[in-house]
């Protein structure tokens, strides 16, 4: 009796200790498990559609009530009846929140679906914007680790917003440069040095890394800037603004209206808010202080409200390249590549059926193409939050070239698809065709080695030190082995030029020929002969092209990469390039210039060198402003020109009522 006494005892002890510790685990687990958003969704709330509480009260019998509902949405969406299917996957994210299949069936329904059948480009914008946050600000949270959502995620950047399937994503595009030059202010200005690629990339971390190591807190900001502390107290007592995207956006509008022609105009009209912020703006005493406090709000914009984080994002841009964020690529970049970093602390052996890395993978090269493409961003944002349509021209960006490559070579070890005894891949495919871009828009800015190394890298077709030539092809040796100029010529034949990319890459690349090798060399033959071939590409592409495209029943303006007056094309690549040179070379490129081209880019000079050349001058330590740069004839005629023009382009929206 005594020991089974004994034996009850010890039991029962053990027994107290295992439910002590089950308690405590439990309580972690359950702590845990709401901290991650891993249970379901156990009451329903005001707002929520019926569907979330009938589920509730179903209790183990819910996941078969979600699966009706699954598939009622389906059934309701082939149906067209997008409003509806909405409703029940909102229904259905709130019952089972780790599904993740339904946050991008209710994303895709928004940003596609309903989008499309709105009347105005604004409604097609914010429904697109909705299918954006649904899945950055809820679904990724609720599955942090999840490659499908941030495949998707991207996916709408990168096609509904960098393509050109819908009729609207002319205003889109502007839309993700409007929102993201608010919230990180306009890009570094080009400078001499950024033709290294390693210059370009080094220059957009240093203007990232202030937001990276801005204050966290309030309190942090007034320790470490007691006036950006008081700064900041002044704007939300004079001005009325927080410290979010609403204080950014009234900033960059007013900076940009300090640097424009029209200033004393608008100043005269102001409001008290605009009013009181400017002469914040011009407060010796806060000189310091702001940008302390633009990068704290810029900083707490992007962690609170996109979810995005700046040290990852230089970290891509030392690993990729100088990536505007103003354009919706970066962001397919940026969320493609973090859903396989994500994925990838997950996968081994025995789940790696399981994660879908090539799709996702090909998002991220296809992004990086699409930066090489049209990663040279020009905007007019003051015109835009005028509400104008706006200047807005993507050109393209050479740093992107040999970054493509190298990130190539890593995605195809993942890639089964991809390995070097098949006839046939799509990486190597994909990169064969992207460096006869490169080698065709090299050649045209007439840097011929550059050309010539591209073209080389052609030939072989080398990813990551293996070949991937396809030796199947008998043409393939002898496609490669002509002369760089016949090689060219050749790719140009069969009407390629109708491509939007290739005319855009043509066109650009012919005028920085013309500028950089004709006007700068000082040879006028090379000038005239690169510049006429621009003008006429534009315009056989503009004819062709807009024409056919209207006659298939698209609308013209979702193919406009570039505007449809030549003159503002030439000039803008002119007034682009001539900043990028050191004042000498900026100088002779100018004055051989004839002066339709000057008036681009006078203003922007003035603006930038005649206060310091002027100052040289009067020590006489150097030529004055006028002196490098005279004023061409007809810039009165010019200004009101190209005022003309942004109000023509204001009447030019694109009208995406359904026909």
């Amino acid at each position: 009796m005594r020991r089974d006494t004994f034996v009850q005892t010890i039991a029962a002890a053990a027994a107290i200790v295992a439910l002590g510790a089950s308690a405590l685990l439990g309580a972690q687990l359950t702590s845990s498990a709401g901290q991650h958003k891993l249970v379901y969704t156990d009451r329903a709330e005001d707002g929520d559609p019926p569907q979330v509480a009938v589920g509730i009260a179903m209790g183990a019998f819910r996941g078969v009530f979600v699966n009706f509902l699954w598939l009622r949405a389906n059934t309701l969406k082939e149906e067209g009846k997008f409003y509806e299917a909405l409703e029940l996957a909102r229904a259905i994210t709130r019952l089972q929140p780790r599904f993740p299949q339904v946050w991008v069936f209710h994303a895709w329904n928004m940003a596609y679906n309903i989008s499309v059948s709105t009347h105005t480009q604004d409604e097609r914008w914010q429904w697109v914007q909705a299918g954006i946050r649904l899945l950055r600000d809820e679904a990724i949270p609720a599955n942090p680790n999840d490659m499908l959502l941030h495949k998707e995620l991207a996916w709408i950047y990168l096609h509904k917003i960098a393509g050109i399937t819908d009729d609207a994503n002319q205003f889109y595009k502007r839309k993700v440069a409007e929102e993201w030059t608010i919230n990180l202010g306009e890009p570094p200005p080009p400078t001499p040095k950024d033709r290294s690629t390693a210059n370009a990339i080094n220059r957009y971390v240093e203007w990232l890394t202030p937001v990276a190591d801005a204050a966290r807190t309030p309190e942090e900001l007034a320790r470490r800037s007691p006036a950006a502390a008081d700064l900041l107290r002044r704007i939300q007592t004079q001005v009325g603004d927080p410290p979010d995207r609403t204080l950014l956006r009234r900033y960059e509008r007013l900076n940009a209206l300090e640097r424009s022609a029209v200033r004393r105009q608008v100043e005269a009209t102001m409001g008290p808010n605009n009013a009181a912020m400017l002469a914040l703006m011009r407060d010796t005493q806060y000189a310091d202080a702001w940008p302390e406090l633009l990068a704290f709000v810029r900083r707490r914009t992007l962690t609170a409200e996109y979810r995005m984080d700046p040290l990852r994002m230089i970290r891509y841009t030392r690993k990729y390249g100088p990536i505007d964020w103003r354009h919706p690529a970066a962001h397919a970049l940026y969320w493609g590549a973090k859903g396989v970093e994500e994925a990838l602390g997950r996968w081994h052996e025995g789940n790696k059926r399981d994660f879908d890395f090539i799709n996702s993978d090909r998002i991220v090269i296809q992004s990086l193409q699409e930066l090489y493409r049209s990663g040279e961003i020009y905007f007019n944002f003051l015109e835009f939050t005028s509400g104008m349509e706006s200047f807005y021209m993507a050109s393209v960006n050479p740093h992107f070239v040999d970054s493509y490559g190298e990130v190539l070579a890593e995605l195809v070890q993942r890639s089964w698809a991809d390995q070097p005894d098949r006839p046939y891949t799509v990486y190597a495919a994909g990169y064969e065709n992207f460096l006869k871009d490169a080698v065709r828009f090299f050649y045209r800015r007439g840097q011929y080695d550059e050309a010539e190394r591209h073209y080389r890298k052609l030939g072989a077709l080398t990813i990551g030190g293996r070949s991937y030539a396809q030796l199947n092809d008998p043409m393939r040796a002898w496609d490669y082995s002509r002369p760089l100029q016949e090689f060219v010529h050749f790719e140009l034949q069969n009407e390629r030029i109708l491509s939007a990319y290739v005319a855009v890459s043509e066109i650009v690349g012919a005028l920085q020929g013309a500028y950089a090798s004709g006007l700068l060399g000082d040879d006028e033959e090379l000038f005239r002969a690169q510049f006429d071939y621009a003008r006429t590409a534009h315009a056989f592409y503009m004819q062709r092209q807009l024409r056919e495209t209207v006659a298939m029943g698209a609308q013209a303006g979702r193919t406009e990469f570039l505007d449809r007056d030549f003159r503002i094309v030439a000039g803008q690549v002119f007034r682009e390039l001539v900043m990028l040179v050191p004042v000498a070379d900026a100088s002779a490129m100018y004055n051989r210039a004839p002066d339709d081209l000057r008036r681009f880019v006078y203003d922007l000079l003035a603006e930038t060198y005649r206060e310091p050349m002027d100052a040289l001058a009067r020590e006489q330590t150097g030529e004055s402003f006028n002196d490098l740069f005279p004023e061409p004839t007809g810039m009165a005629a010019h200004r009101a020109m190209m005022e003309q023009r942004a109000l023509e382009r204001a009447e030019q929206r694109i009208d995406v009522a359904p026909k």
